[in-house]
């Protein structure tokens, strides 16, 4: 039965622009996680009185390369702003955003879902500071919180979407285009765990078939894709369940805890006006000349979405297969050198091999494919042995182990190895009557009628041969043999 409601989402993500300083002096950023409190720090940073910042050209060269991928337009003029909170973690009593005008207004981005292509409007993307980070501590009866401003300071973008996703699918899908986008622009490496990439929806619902919104709540704290899928799915069911029981949705800013499965409130909601934004006096309006705007446009390279229909269109793949293989930058360049280096194997091959075997040789070394021991060149090479009936699956598959853990030539691997085809009929069928003769139980019940046996033999003669006979000769050599064993005992019945 469908729901009464239709789900309101919008998405507020925050990504650290990983330039080498911050965003206002020179100090450089370093791993929030894993460096010491407190050693990335100088008297801009920390807030002291009288510190002047000074605007980091990467950043604003990143940040618009963010824009520009996201088809906004960019601002020729943009104003820094205060944001007055206080807080711990924010030395300055306030934090360097912008608001009125903003680097980038009216974008979009296009993404899959299960019902199709769907495009989401980006409201706006500026550029701010990162705050500082809070450790809380308990021991010896007490409590107390520590304060690290390493990430103080650091250059943040922040990505406004407007209120246009409407299912759990799309929402996830939507944050997965996004983080594609700023990895393959090169300005951040899309960690949520480290805290690098932060993605925070603004839920609601509203009676299906409505277009008046329903009141909304922000969850914070999501450091994964699956957070972000459990914590908008939960969101809507209980507000769901809320408006059914006659109650109300309060606005408020809700944490998201993981290991109960339910969101918590921390706070509510914020308005603008809490913030009293004013322009930020000791920096002057950001004025960038439209030329190199163009310039820095003309330096993207093809975009995900781009290349996942070039992909389909040039390479004959399925959406699946095409989305999979532009998913990552490296990865779709990896593919695409791969497809030009070989001589005889099929996109299509290439594109099973580098999504298969491949992928699952890296996902459990837990490596990435730039740490590979060799290249696109050598995967062609070996799947032209492959294509070209010098080797059979079997054998490609241990000679990319080996590739894998070594490097080297294919060619000279599977020399080595002795992993070359045999399809020479004598020894097919030397195989194949071996087979039959040492399983004659299995032969009499296949040909009883237990056809799913014929499979299980065929393992059995291919395991034989050492995984080297070449499958489809050799299969064809079984059932050969096998139908005439059954003729035999026709025959002479």
């Amino acid at each position: 039965m469908s729901s009464p409601y239709q789900p309101v989402v919008g998405l507020e993500v925050h990504a650290v622009l990983e330039t080498r300083s911050k965003m206002f002096c020179d100090c450089p950023l370093v791993d929030s996680t894993h460096a010491e409190p407190n050693v990335a720090v100088c008297p801009v940073c920390s807030g002291m009185p009288g510190m002047l910042p000074v605007i980091n050209q990467a950043a604003v060269e990143y940040a618009v390369r963010v824009a520009l991928a996201l088809n906004c337009q960019v601002h020729s003029t943009s104003i820094f702003a205060r944001k007055s909170y206080f807080y711990p973690d924010l030395p300055k009593g306030f934090q360097i955003s912008q608001y009125e005008q903003p680097l980038a207004t009216d974008g979009w981005l296009e993404f899959d879902t299960a019902e199709g292509e769907q495009r989401v409007a980006i409201r706006r993307v500026h550029i701010e500071e990162d705050t500082g980070k809070l450790t809380h501590v308990e021991e010896d009866g007490g409590r107390y919180s520590l304060v690290d401003l390493n990430r103080s300071g650091v250059p943040l973008l922040e990505i406004v979407t407007e209120p246009q996703l409407h299912s759990v699918e799309a929402v996830r899908n939507c944050a997965y285009a996004l983080r594609s986008i700023l990895r393959y622009v090169g300005v951040n490496s899309g960690n949520l765990e480290k805290g690098l990439l932060r993605i925070e929806p603004n839920i609601s619902i509203r009676p299906a078939g409505s277009t008046e919104f329903g009141t909304r709540v922000e969850v914070k704290n999501l450091n994964s894709f699956r957070s972000l899928e459990r914590a908008v799915a939960y969101e809507l069911e209980r507000q769901g369940a809320l408006l059914e029981g006659g109650g109300a949705v309060v606005q408020q800013t809700l944490g998201w805890d993981d290991a109960r499965g339910m969101t918590q409130p921390q706070r509510s909601k914020e308005f603008a006006e809490d913030y009293r934004y004013f322009p930020e006096p000791d920096l002057p309006p950001l004025v960038l000349d439209p030329a190199w705007v163009e310039d820095v446009r003309a330096s993207l390279p093809e975009l995900p979405h781009t290349r996942l229909k070039r992909f389909a269109g040039q390479y004959g793949l399925s959406g699946y297969d095409a989305g999979v293989l532009t998913a990552e930058r490296e990865v779709a360049d990896f593919y695409e050198a791969a497809v030009a280096a070989a001589k005889q194997a099929d996109a299509k091959l290439v594109a099973n091999w580098v999504s298969g075997p491949l992928f699952g040789l890296l996902n459990e070394a837990g490596a990435e494919l730039g740490a590979l021991p060799f290249g696109p060149a050598e995967l062609a090479a070996l799947l032209d042995l492959l294509a070209g009936g010098a080797i059979n699956p079997a054998g490609a598959r241990l000679a990319l182990a080996e590739l894998f853990a070594s490097g080297g030539q294919p060619a000279e691997i599977v020399e080595r190895l002795g992993l070359q085809q045999v399809s020479d009929a004598g020894q097919l069928q030397a195989w194949a009557a071996e087979t039959l003769a040492r399983h004659p139980q299995q032969v009499a019940e296949y040909l009883g009628g237990n056809a799913p046996l014929l499979n299980w033999l065929f393992g059995q003669a291919l395991k034989l041969s050492g995984g080297k006979a070449d499958p489809a000769a050799l299969r064809a050599e079984l059932e050969r043999q096998i139908a005439d064993a059954g003729l035999q005992k026709e025959q002479s019945a």
